[in-house]
């Protein structure tokens, strides 16, 4: 695939001031010179028209080339920057794909590029390695300026750097541990000397670090879904309101009101939180209603917080029953945070029911708030921040990350713990084996060792043109 040459606009579907039409491979220096009508200097920015096959303008605008490898694929590119048009920039593309390639050249075909390949052939010639690439299509999709910041400390290689730091204090390490395998008869001596513990126990604190920062960046750039929860009328609706600084759900005294799930996106220090409104939990013969209910119990199932929202001030009865069966629903790594609402309403000196129910979840705490007054709702803002992990600063800085880093690096940390626990039986073969076995965790991240799918799965998530 690399023999061929892809073509693709570059710029967003639909109108716009400027658009951009993007070409990389062994064929861009062919359709420079057809295109633009003579050879550009690299790297700089030339005034021309585009043209057709007869020599005719499509277009007026800018050229610029690059000459491979100083390009962002490693390859010849062209970009041809004009207007964003619908009608020229179809026509511009066409085209380049209409070129045909110098004679004698061993190039493949001129073809559309597919989702990603652009990025994908700068990973391939080395200009990206697998984290960075993957931050470009984070970087494009931030929902907010701190996520924004996160995948660009990314595509600079913040993360990689990490992990290949982490890779090459494992690398010493496992040299050590080696080189002591050779002389058994001195082992205890040589792990002493050469303080393979306390190596060890520095990787994993490093580890820690990276975790902890990656975990930031993955609530950055995926969000946190929060699900609110509750009897009728117990003040979902005007929470989901109070929080989002508009009316978005309709709020009424009648019971039932909310009969399907509503999304809000709020953004709080940069954390983008998906607030889901829900159905009102109640026995019901409303087919409607019953309807709703029911994807509030997929809601719960697939929340990474919930909030249990009840009515502080006693008008509306505690159902333990009802909440037992929420928190039964709740996911094993979810948190819930008990909303005590309509405090405004609360007679002097009475204090809600406090929340003593089994559950798998992690009960986080509870707040006081009244979506009216807006008491306790800062303090609600700020539990959110901490169920996302983004309370605390990691030495290493934040920076973007998938679902796919975050289980490679937790597998390497537990590869360095059945590695302490063999130090510590003076299980020094075992011990090699599971410093090797971190190291290739980590090396997944970056992309040293990757499987083909895995690629197609990456690169076919980003837009054409990128």
């Amino acid at each position: 695939m690399l023999q061929d040459t892809i073509v693709a606009i570059a710029t967003a579907a639909g109108k716009g001031a400027v658009g951009i039409v993007r070409v990389s491979g062994p064929a861009t220096r062919s359709i420079m010179l057809e295109v633009c009508g003579r050879a550009l200097i690299a790297q700089r920015a030339t005034h021309l028209a585009f043209l057709d096959g007869r020599g005719n303008p499509i277009d007026d605008g800018l050229a610029i080339f690059f000459s491979g490898p100083n390009s962002y694929t490693g390859e010849d590119v062209l970009e041809l920057q004009g207007h964003g048009g619908i009608g020229v920039l179809s026509a511009v593309l066409n085209r380049c794909l209409s070129v045909q390639p110098e004679a004698g050249r061993p190039i493949g075909r001129i073809r559309l590029a597919e989702p990603g390949e652009f990025t994908r052939r700068a990973f391939l010639n080395d200009k990206l390695d697998l984290a960075q690439a993957e931050a470009v299509a984070d970087l494009i999709n931030a929902g907010s300026e701190r996520a924004a910041q996160s995948a660009l400390a990314s595509l600079r290689g913040a993360f990689s750097q990490a992990v290949e730091g982490l890779q090459q204090r494992l690398i010493d390490l496992r040299v050590r541990v080696e080189a002591c395998l050779d002389f058994p008869e001195e082992d205890l001596e040589f792990i002493e000397r050469e303080g393979v513990a306390q190596r060890l126990l520095e990787i994993q604190a490093g580890l820690k670090e990276t975790l902890l920062a990656a975990q930031q960046g993955a609530a950055l750039r995926d969000g946190l879904r929060v699900v609110l929860v509750g009897a009728p009328n117990v003040g979902k609706s005007s929470l989901l309101n109070a929080l989002s600084g508009e009316e978005v759900a309709l709020v009424t005294e009648i019971a039932g009101t909310t009969r399907d799930r509503i999304v809000q996106e709020i953004v709080l220090q940069g954390l983008v939180i998906h607030m889901v409104d829900t159905a009102g939990l109640r026995q019901t013969r409303d087919a409607v209603e019953q309807l709703g209910i029911a994807r509030t119990w997929q809601e719960v199932e697939q929340a990474q917080a919930v909030l249990l929202v009840r009515d502080a001030s006693g008008e509306i009865a505690v159902d333990r029953e009802l909440e037992a069966r929420v928190l039964g629903r709740v996911p094993a790594m979810c948190q819930v945070i008990e909303v005590n609402n309509k405090t405004d309403l609360l007679p002097a000196k009475r204090a809600a029911p406090p929340l003593i129910l089994e559950t798998n979840a992690a009960v986080k705490g509870s707040v006081m708030i009244s979506s009216k007054t807006g008491q306790g709702l800062d303090q609600l803002r700020a539990m959110l921040i901490e169920v996302a992990g983004l309370s605390e600063q990691p030495a290493v800085g934040v920076f973007s990350a998938r679902t796919r880093h975050l289980r490679a690096l937790l597998q390497a940390q537990a590869a360095l713990l059945v590695a302490e626990s063999n130090l510590h039986q003076q299980q020094l073969e075992l011990l090699a084996e599971c410093l090797g076995r971190a190291q290739g965790h980590l090396a997944e991240i970056t992309g040293e060792f990757s499987a083909d799918d895995l690629l197609g799965e990456i690169f076919g998530s980003f837009c054409i043109g990128k």
